[in-house]
């Protein structure tokens, strides 16, 4: 991973400054302004066991299905550490200007999505509110920290995929919460996860106009290390497993639905401004995305195959019965 040389990275950051401010500018009158407690049921709410002698959780107070669950707390876990994501971003980019101004409009539109997931979850007894809270203080306890530190070009194309994925995990955990108001207030997020990887999209479109190599290897280093920002979260690797099997987030989705659009918009495989290591990079990225396009053929068959198994584990268990 090739860290981005300080005089081109302070060069980047001036001479990408106007496109900032036009990025900023289109955003702001393409995005509306909503409130997260309007899509809240707070009506459903009631109080919790503890110093106000409420009722205690039960797991049969939610209407979530397990894997819905899983996939609320891991999305909100991820919403809930934007300290540390603020400190990332800003510390990779200029610190006033059309960037800080930027910078700072993401971090409040972004803090909008952990309220609005927590309130629901709280009013509709969705999840252990005990657990949720233990989990909260461990993950922003242990931070993030990306693997970028203070490179503008690989933070910005990090949160074009990032952002666009988080899109998609938002979308489809609420198709499959079978909760409208669930669904409702996810779709909401999503569309605000959209907008942001619009303006990183251009953003690096822009770089890659600019200096092109460079641009080029900070989207491979990008793709081939890619994980989301709460993959270190305690249970990630369980419930991250169960989204996957339940197709709110795996693989394919990732490649088809993530890497490719963007990879398409920024016209990667078109390029004719390559060179060096630009060129070589690119050429990686090839060999990554075949090799993962066999990755996801292997793991869809193994989940027809574990799905299989469970039906077959079923119909034995109703035969045994009678």
């Amino acid at each position: 991973m090739k860290e981005l040389d300080p005089a081109i990275q302070s060069r980047l950051i001036r001479d990408l400054e106007p496109a900032v401010a036009i990025e900023l500018e289109r955003h702001i009158k393409t995005t509306k302004d909503w409130y997260p407690h309007e899509y809240v049921p707070w009506s459903e709410g009631r109080t919790f066991a503890g110093p106000l002698n409420g009722d205690a959780w039960e797991a049969k107070d939610s209407r979530l299905t397990t894997v819905a669950q899983d996939s609320l707390v891991l999305n909100l876990m991820t919403e809930d550490n934007l300290p540390s994501y603020h400190t990332e971003i800003a510390s990779s980019m200029a610190r006033d200007g059309a960037w800080t101004t930027w910078i700072n409009r993401w971090t409040a539109e972004e803090a909008r999505h952990s309220i609005v997931l927590r309130d629901y979850l709280m009013a509709t007894r969705g999840v252990n509110p005990d657990e949720l809270e233990d989990l909260r203080m461990a993950h922003m306890q242990a931070g993030y920290q990306t693997p970028f530190p203070n490179d503008m070009l690989h933070t910005v194309a990090y949160v074009t995929f990032q952002e666009l994925a988080t899109r998609i995990s938002h979308r489809n955990t609420g198709r499959i919460s079978q909760d409208e108001i669930c669904e409702g207030m996810l779709a909401r997020v999503a569309l605000d996860e959209n907008l942001h990887m619009l303006f990183y999209r251009n953003l690096l479109g822009e770089a890659l106009k600019l200096e092109p190599n460079h641009a080029m290897r900070a989207i491979t280093d990008v793709l081939l290390n890619f994980q989301m920002p709460g993959a270190g979260m305690p249970g990630w690797g369980r419930k991250s497993v169960q989204i996957a099997l339940a197709g709110i987030y795996d693989l394919q989705l990732h490649l088809e639905d993530v890497v490719m659009p963007v990879l398409r918009a920024w016209g990667v495989f078109e390029l004719t401004t390559l060179t060096g290591d630009g060129a070589a990079a690119r050429d990686e990225l090839a060999l990554f995305l075949q090799q993962a396009g066999e990755d996801v053929a292997i793991f869809n068959e193994k989940r027809e195959l574990h799905f299989e198994r469970l039906a077959a584990r079923g119909i034995e268990a109703l035969r045994l019965s009678r």
